[in-house]
């Protein structure tokens, strides 16, 4: 799922800038993967990069605008399904989610930007946008399967697609264990039971 969302003044780069925001964003990757957030900082992002460290602050700011700018630059392989029916969109979604979730680099990044938003405004303001961006793309799939008559006609898309995502999130960082498939499947099913049963219509259509 590919998303327009941008950290504030940050724009896609091209040419020689381009080469040099993917290698920081390579590295900052990495090193998520080596250590998690615990040990990220911008000393070791420049070192493993090869970006002078004032650049990287010049841009970023910090490591919260660093881990919210990767966070967004991965979205895009989680694609939007259409199967033809909602509990398929819903299933193959998830199915996606769990397998991005399932790599432990993608669970720290999670983990990273939530850590950054806590303690860095700018960085809170950028993971809501990007969650609210994320959940009205997610929601097309909603409105197919209300107009295909799947759904009562004021259900809440938005909230259809936060109650997929959130028991991945609830595993990520309250539980703190691995991503499986079969959470995936089991978030499917039971989005798709409560949003038949009506638990995310809208307060006018309750």
């Amino acid at each position: 799922m590919t998303t327009a969302h941008h950290p504030p003044g940050e724009t896609r780069p091209g040419g020689r800038t381009a080469r040099t925001r993917q290698a920081v964003l390579d590295a900052v990757f990495a090193e998520l993967g080596e250590g998690g957030f615990a040990t990220l900082t911008m000393e070791r992002v420049a070192q493993r990069s090869g970006v002078h460290l004032a650049t990287l602050y010049r841009r970023w700011r910090g490591i919260e605008g660093l881990v919210c700018e990767l966070l967004t630059d991965l979205s895009g392989s989680v694609p939007l399904p259409d199967t033809g029916t909602l509990p398929g969109d819903l299933h193959a979604l998830a199915r996606a989610i769990a397998a991005f979730y399932g790599d432990p680099r993608m669970r720290s990044l999670i983990e990273a930007v939530v850590a950054a938003a806590a303690r860095d405004p700018q960085a809170a303001t950028a993971l809501r946008d990007f969650f609210d961006e994320r959940l009205g793309l997610a929601g097309a799939m909603v409105e197919r399967g209300i107009a295909r008559g799947e759904l009562p006609a004021d259900t809440d898309p938005k909230a259809v697609m936060a109650a997929l995502g959130a028991p991945f999130y609830y595993r990520i960082l309250i539980e703190r264990h691995p991503v499986d498939p079969d959470l995936g499947e089991s978030a499917a099913t039971a989005t798709w039971a409560a949003a038949q049963a009506g638990a995310y219509r809208t307060k006018n259509g309750a």
